[in-house]
């Protein structure tokens, strides 16, 4: 008797990160996996700040809705330099929360975790970079960019690149 079987191919990062989060737990391969990601991403925005006048870059079709919502919502908030530990009081999840929660349907993986750089006038580091929420990194960069604050990165960076 013979039994036929056909080779499983690994699964991709798309293909895991597609699947629901309960099948994971607290699954180490996930986490690195998602490092991984979220360190290329980071690096990919960076090289794109550097490149281009951060007011003409376009992060999403929803670019507009997202930053008038954001400074409707958080219209004294400080984007320059964020404090990891303020962002992240319980008060601010609660305003957060439903700031977010309205992107669910309009900003594709809207709760991704991101990396965020605490001070928009450095690069990612292990010191300035810590995780949001996709719909969150969005807000607090499309204001960095049409405020002005992300334009020094070209000047500073562009060299070393």
């Amino acid at each position: 008797m013979t039994t036929s079987t056909t080779a499983k191919s690994p699964p991709t990062l798309d293909d895991i990160f597609t699947r629901p989060a309960e099948e994971f737990g607290n699954d180490p391969t996930v986490e690195a996996l998602w490092a991984i990601k979220a360190g290329e991403h980071a690096e990919v925005y960076f090289n794109i700040l550097c490149a281009v006048d951060p007011k003409l870059l376009k992060l999403t079709p929803h670019d507009e809705i997202i930053y008038t919502s954001f400074r409707n919502e958080f219209p004294d908030m400080k984007v320059d330099i964020i404090n990891e530990n303020e962002l992240k009081s319980p008060e601010q999840k609660e305003k957060w929360r439903p700031f977010c929660e309205n992107f669910k349907t309009v900003v594709e993986n809207y709760s991704f975790g991101t990396l965020l750089r605490a001070d928009c006038k450095e690069d990612y580091s292990e010191s300035n970079s810590f995780i949001v929420p996709r719909i969150q990194f969005l807000a607090i960069e499309l204001a960095r960019n049409k405020e002005g604050y992300n334009d020094a990165i070209r000047t500073k960076f562009k060299a070393s690149k």
